[in-house]
């Protein structure tokens, strides 16, 4: 008797064995440096003699944006290839090479730019990596997502890191056996229900959705009730450390 509640208490103190977190638009701004890529790319266009209205521009950057998913991934090298292809079909091919050298130009700024955390990301991990081991799982180019987290100085609390092409649940399931985690003993924290929330309940583990205040429309997602019930939401990293210890003791449904 004694002995189980022993081992009862060791898993209320320790509810998981592994966290995880993303990295973009949770632990770090993401999303508004993109915002500011496509202003920056309006008023290329403008600056070429293409001053179009500003819907059509969105438009047809977010359909070639999801489009070239399949064959160049997610992130700035990604989006700076959309945008090319984006300027040439805008301008039936008349964009000069000068413009397309600016284009470039914003992609460079995009990646050397400032790592901004959000408010608690550091007090809340390096509490959170005394415990747990983390893991940050968060998608996008290799060199610029290594780049960022050693710029965020977050580095260190991380045991492990995986730059992913996408986030499914065969991605998750395979992280997790290379690492020999259960789902159940699993927890992602991140911004995206699409990418962060609902593949990973999918295979049996639980999340914390962080909303972010700006994020791409391509990774809005309308989750089930039956998958509500596998994953909270939080407003902020304020105060994370407690609120896992208080859903590891609960069960989920």
């Amino acid at each position: 008797m004694c002995g189980c509640s022993g081992v009862r208490a060791r898993t209320m103190r320790r509810p998981f064995d592994l966290i995880a977190f993303d990295g973009d638009d949770t632990l770090w701004h993401n999303e508004r440096s993109f915002r500011h890529g496509r202003d920056r790319f309006r008023a290329i266009l403008a600056d070429a003699g293409f001053a179009l209205p500003e819907d059509t521009i969105e438009s047809v950057v977010n359909e070639i944006e999801v489009q070239n998913l399949p064959f160049f991934g997610y992130g700035v090298s990604s989006f700076t290839l959309s945008l090319i292809e984006a300027a040439v079909g805008l301008t039936n091919g008349q964009i000069a090479a000068r413009h397309i050298d600016a284009i470039v130009a914003v992609a460079k700024t995009m990646i050397t730019s400032e790592v901004e955390l959000f408010p608690a990301v550091k007090p809340a991990l390096a509490s959170l990596s005394r415990r747990y081991p983390l893991v940050l799982i968060t998608k996008g180019d290799l060199l610029h997502q290594r780049s960022k987290l050693t710029r965020s100085g977050l580095e260190r609390y991380f045991r492990y890191v995986e730059v992913v092409s996408d986030k499914t649940p065969e991605v998750y399931a395979a992280i997790l056996e290379r690492l020999g985690i259960r789902a159940g003993r699993f927890l992602m924290v991140g911004n995206s229900l699409k990418s962060d929330i609902l593949p990973v309940v999918k295979i049996g583990a639980r999340a914390v959705h962080i909303p972010a205040v700006i994020s791409w429309s391509h990774e809005h997602a309308d989750p089930t009730p039956a998958a509500r019930r596998r994953f909270y939401e939080r407003r902020s990293m304020r105060q994370l450390e407690r609120f896992i210890e208080r859903i590891g003791g609960e069960s989920p449904s």
